[in-house]
């Protein structure tokens, strides 16, 4: 059923997908839905300031924005590089990805951030990694979508960590999402919207050891379907310290940063608060 979906958002053109995701969102905030309610707990959490109403307007917004992401993720996965490519309106910041320099792509969950991988890998090789899915039949279908040409996908894992540091060896560009709780072992806690929050360590630690430039990468969705700007903005790492916590809090502060500005962008459902205890 979620394939037959995804499969029917693809025939949709840009604006029409995103007019549905729009509505798909207006449900979810109508109806009481866990979608709705972890991504209110998150803007309560690193908003608490705003009142009731602005806080409301935000959820709504936000929510339209989460529909928006389900159904053009169909579209993008069903449709070919080319085509994904003809989606993007301005890339800003594109001179920071010189070839010479070893080269970590910092995407947080802003945007749409299945497409940056894509648009990037019909010039060059490009290694993301990504979580794999619970779903057994789920995960073959989205990584069947995205391991194509030159976009390799990394599980988070030792083979998948020994496949990143190659793709750093041979100047390849290494895509990473660090905004999710990496579990016991592999991150530590620090702040983010004043929270202490599990968070990877593990960019920060390839960044030192391959001595790689770390640039913050996402797509910005446009209105009225009209497509996506794609952004690149350096982040120095190692403004406040050479250590890895420093370097993984300036990581977060980044984020944070990023958030700010197009909050109703950002990928509020995800529990990324549960090690901090912050939710009722």
């Amino acid at each position: 059923m979620i394939r037959l979906f995804l499969a029917l958002c693809s025939f949709l053109t840009l604006r029409a997908n995103h007019s549905f995701g729009a509505f798909l969102g207006r449900l979810l905030f109508i109806f009481n839905t866990d979608t709705k309610n972890s991504s209110k707990q998150n803007l309560e959490i690193c908003f608490p300031n705003l009142n009731q109403t602005d806080l409301q307007e935000l959820l709504k917004k936000t929510l339209v924005e989460t529909g928006k992401n389900l159904t053009e993720s169909g579209l993008i996965w069903n449709k070919s590089f080319r085509d994904n490519a003809k989606l993007i309106r301005n890339i800003r910041g594109e001179h920071y990805l010189e070839k010479s320099k070893k080269t970590i792509l910092l995407v947080p969950h802003m945007g749409c951030w299945e497409i940056t991988g894509r648009v990037l890998a019909e010039k060059r090789k490009v290694t993301f990694m990504y979580r794999p899915l619970k779903s057994e039949k789920q995960n073959e279908y989205l990584f069947a979508r995205r391991n194509q040409g030159n976009l390799t996908m990394a599980s988070a894992d030792k083979s998948g960590i020994l496949k990143i540091q190659r793709a750093l060896n041979n100047n390849e560009l290494v895509g990473m999402l660090p905004d999710q709780d990496p579990g016991e072992d592999g991150g530590i806690m620090v702040p983010f919207f004043n929270k202490e929050v599990n968070t990877m360590t593990l960019l920060a630690r390839l960044a030192k050891k391959h001595n790689a430039q770390v640039i913050m990468f996402w797509a910005e969705r446009l209105k009225k379907g009209r497509g996506f700007d794609l952004n690149f903005e350096p982040v120095d790492l190692s403004i406040n310290g050479d250590d890895v916590e420093s370097y993984v809090k300036v990581m977060n502060q980044s984020i944070e940063t990023l958030v700010r500005k197009i909050p109703e962008q950002y990928m509020w459902s995800y529990r990324r608060f549960k090690s901090s205890h912050s939710y009722k």
